[in-house]
């Protein structure tokens, strides 16, 4: 069994993940990312370090290949939102729900690839992850169905911090955000809202 510093489900192209790189540079780093023009930039971004995994895939609920979208690399610059590169879902209108006035993305700018998922636990299990001391999720909405399937019989993870503003729907937090933090609660951590789109839940 393996204890990891950090593992990252939705690392993007790791450009704002540096300063964790740096704080757990000496222990096990695993990070997840399934979009295929931020795998590119993460690779390059993680190059000086040997403590860093990078699986391709994404996370879900089962086993299986499954449709995944995202907002094509080409329109990221079109569109002027830095941003909108890690706007990637397993639901195409969860993207198209972001168009505002100022962020005109349409079907036009999404691409779709099919790809291999794994459930949270059973990536646990493949990288015989004992203990983390970070784990940070930023799936889009897919928040909810990873930390509810998480089996916290299986491993120790001392932090978690979490984008909580697509629980419910795009821009929605509702019931399953409360039931997830009824959860972490009674698993012993305490809920800490960091801002409005962020929580972190850490055990003493």
């Amino acid at each position: 069994m393996k204890n990891f510093g950090l593992v990252v489900i939705g690392a993007h192209t790791g450009i704002w993940l540096q300063d964790l790189f740096d704080q757990y540079k000496d222990q096990n780093i695993l990070l997840i990312e399934p979009v295929p023009h931020n795998l590119n930039e993460l690779t390059k971004n993680i190059l000086n370090y040997k403590n860093i995994t990078i699986e391709p895939i994404a996370i879900s609920d089962k086993n299986e290949n499954k449709k995944f979208y995202f907002v094509k690399a080409k329109s990221v610059e079109k569109l002027k939102k830095h941003w909108a590169s890690g706007i990637g879902s397993f639901n195409k209108e969860h993207i198209l729900n972001h168009k505002t006035k100022r962020f005109k993305v349409t079907d036009n700018d999404i691409e779709n690839i099919d790809i291999k998922c794994l459930t949270i636990n059973d990536l646990i299990k493949k990288y015989s992850i004992s203990s983390i001391q970070t784990l940070q999720i930023d799936v889009e909405g897919s928040e909810f169905e990873i930390l509810n399937n998480l089996d916290f019989q299986k491993v120790d993870i001392k932090r978690i911090f979490f984008e909580s503003k697509h629980f419910d729907g795009t821009f929605k937090e509702g019931k399953k955000l409360e039931f997830i933090k009824e959860k972490l609660t009674k698993e012993g951590y305490k809920i800490i809202q960091v801002d409005k789109e962020n929580i972190r839940a850490e055990k003493d």
